[in-house]
């Protein structure tokens, strides 16, 4: 297939409609749009950042105006949404089950083979869990036989249980204090959900499928990284196939010399309007997760900063993206005081763009949104690279 040539601007436009960002309340409102939203992207990560309000919850909010943060567990206790692996841990819609298993095969493929002792733990915690039902790691005995060195030194049980979810034994939902609840998956998966484990070849099509929905255009590794759990090179083959029967479509970005790209065909002739909305952003967001394509679509070089040593951070722990229509205008590093309900922002820090009076109205309200979104009653900024913007956002409120 003649691969299809589009501006960058074309191409913004398909990844923010792809991302739900282009346009305000694109899956309308309600409970019934946070499911609507997770069946699109096929996946929303969860991260337990809680700086500001958690990755899952912000991105969401982002899309879904009216969101309330037990919209998720309701859902998920409804039996239509469910939490597991892809490339991280996400959201997932309950009818795509049968296709976890395929990274669930992976987890146990490639787990190093276990002591006798810990299949037996395994096997009592499984027993427990049968016989008395949902349990947190809070429900086992602290069995630790040396001090904890550090945030990933977990105990015995903890280990266990995670084997035991990441294998497919067990499955998760989230308590009110965000911590795992471990149950057997026959009392979480509904019984009309498939539970056949799919064809590698068709696991590797769901993969590009969903991948190009949530994202628009993708690379090859985009595609892979989110089948990494999983052996071999079967997202490249199956990728070519679809491309020979026309349900993918190759595509070429006009002055930029990148791998080859693709997309979904149905977005050949789409009509895409942008509302020129502003956006504040998780670093977690669909739209954000791969650096590469900020750079090469948006002309934006992000990088979450929690991750990078305090003393080499350009911007702060935790800089949040701001979106204006297709572009990529600021970083805001910001915290949440839950308990003054102050939301901080240690650094508003623009873009070198000139941007308009209305622009900077739609960042106040996103701002103003964003305050409220973290459940905060007065906003305090501390800096700015740019006086006169920061003057004009503060005299807005």
């Amino acid at each position: 297939m003649k691969p299809l040539i589009l501006t960058k601007a074309q191409a913004r436009k398909i990844i923010l409609h792809a991302a739900g960002l282009s346009q305000r309340a694109p899956f309308g409102k309600g409970r019934e749009a946070v499911y609507k939203l997770i069946d699109h992207l096929g996946f929303v990560q969860i991260d337990a950042n809680y700086v500001v309000e958690r990755a899952h919850h912000h991105a969401i909010a982002s899309r879904v105006p009216d969101y309330k943060l037990e919209w998720l567990n309701e859902l998920q206790a409804d039996g239509r949404i469910f939490e597991f692996f892809t490339s991280d841990a996400g959201y997932i819609p309950m009818h795509d089950f049968h296709f976890s298993l395929s990274v669930k095969e992976g987890f146990l493929s490639n787990r190093k083979p276990l002591t006798q002792a810990e299949i037996n733990l395994m096997n009592r915690v499984l027993d427990r869990i049968a016989r008395e039902g949902p349990l947190t790691v809070k429900d086992f005995e602290n069995d630790r036989l040396e001090a904890s060195s550090g945030w990933w030194d977990w105990r015995p049980s903890k280990i266990a249980l995670e084997r035991l979810y990441l294998d497919g034994r067990l499955m998760v939902t989230r308590g009110k204090d965000f911590q795992k609840v471990y149950d057997l998956p026959m009392n979480i998966i509904p019984d009309d959900i498939d539970t056949a484990k799919p064809t590698p070849e068709a696991f590797a099509r769901y993969i590009i499928r969903r991948s190009l929905q949530s994202l628009g255009i993708a690379y090859v590794k985009e595609m892979a990284w989110r089948a990494r759990r999983v052996k071999g090179h079967l997202v490249k083959t199956e990728l070519e196939k679809l491309v020979a029967e026309g349900e993918v479509c190759p595509v070429v970005i006009e002055g930029l010399k990148t791998s080859p790209l693709y997309m979904l065909p149905a977005y050949k002739n789409k009509k895409i309007q942008l509302s020129d909305d502003a956006f504040i952003l998780s670093p977690f967001d669909v739209l954000n997760v791969f650096r590469h394509r900020l750079r090469d679509f948006f002309d934006f070089d992000y990088q979450i900063e929690c991750f990078v040593p305090e003393a080499k951070r350009k911007y702060g722990y935790f800089s949040l993206p701001v979106l204006v229509g297709d572009t990529f205008v600021a970083r805001m590093d910001s915290k949440t005081d839950r308990k003054q309900q102050v939301l901080t922002i240690h650094n508003l820090h623009f873009e070198p763009l000139k941007l308009s009076k209305p622009m900077i109205d739609k960042i106040i309200d996103a701002i103003q949104t964003f305050v409220k979104f973290n459940q905060c009653r007065d906003i305090i900024i501390k800096k700015s690279n740019n006086k006169q913007y920061l003057k004009a956002i503060r005299d807005g409120f």
